[in-house]
């Protein structure tokens, strides 16, 4: 194949970045997410319909992240007449602001190292 041939397949590069402890992960695009329609929907269980997955899981992504980060990210309020409730804690805010800092930027410089191989 000649370079123009390569130039003209119509390849697209995708990436995804998550972060680690001891090579277990403790955040990604996907947890970001999650922890955001947590705090937009007020609930666990709401973001888990409004994402499309089961509770269970939304449930022990958020239990894992604070295991590993060893901090709370929900506060909750317990069910009753009112119902209950999650909000982000501090921490959590500033984890999400964090991540996306990191994150910003990363596509611009995968695609520019995708377009000089490819």
């Amino acid at each position: 194949m000649s370079e123009e041939d390569w130039k003209q397949l119509p390849l697209i590069a995708r990436s995804n970045f998550w972060l680690e402890i001891d090579g277990v992960v403790v955040l990604s695009q996907w947890r970001v997410r999650l922890l955001k329609t947590i705090a937009q929907t007020g609930s666990i269980s709401a973001a888990a319909r409004h994402l499309e997955i089961p509770y269970r899981l939304a449930w022990q992504r958020v239990h894992e992240m604070e295991e590993r980060l060893h901090t709370p990210l929900l506060a909750s309020k317990r069910g009753g007449h009112g119902g209950g409730g999650s909000a982000l804690t501090p921490v959590a805010e500033e984890l999400i602001r964090r991540y996306e800092r990191f994150a910003k930027g990363l596509d611009e410089v995968v695609n520019s190292h995708f377009h000089d191989a490819f």
